[in-house]
């Protein structure tokens, strides 16, 4: 099962649900997939899509995951790492109206440069990205406050 996190930013983020249905509909995913989709309005025959799921059930819904695909919110992304999941992080981009900056594209390359996740910008390059997770091993990520955690707060804050 796949997991599709789209944060609570009151922002739409479509164009990722564009994507992950482009990859249904190409037979590349044929899994079943689960979005938590916040405020982003999307009609799919193919996913479950909720706009919040419960802590307890959100819980048990990522546990299940084989993959994980969420927006570039640090939330997200290490709520997935800390249960050892794959993720593929795709950052919201202000030149699609999808966040006020692009704060976002340095969070996923920061994660990606310290080789926990894979991140795609161009949604062209997703199917291709779930296809290579099958190979890819990320780092362990450590519980502690890490030092990816501690760039990202920085970076955050100054700017």
């Amino acid at each position: 099962m796949i997991l599709v996190l789209l944060g609570t930013q009151n922002n739409s983020f479509i164009r990722l649900l564009k994507a992950v249905q482009d990859n249904i509909d190409k037979k590349i995913i044929n899994e079943e997939v689960i979005v938590q989709a916040g405020f982003t309005k999307f009609e799919s025959k193919d996913m479950k899509i909720f706009s919040m799921i419960d802590k307890e059930k959100f819980s048990k819904i990522q546990d299940e995951a084989d993959l994980i695909i969420t927006h570039a919110g640090v939330g997200s992304i290490v709520s997935s790492l800390e249960k050892g999941k794959k993720v593929i992080v795709v950052p919201r981009l202000k030149k699609y109206n999808e966040h006020v900056n692009n704060h976002q594209l340095q969070i996923a390359r920061k994660f990606k440069q310290q080789g926990y996740v894979k991140y795609v910008i161009n949604m062209k390059n997703l199917g291709k990205a779930i296809t290579d997770m099958e190979k890819f091993v990320p780092k362990e990520y450590k519980k502690q406050k890490s030092n990816v955690i501690s760039i990202i707060e920085n970076y955050i804050d100054n700017n």
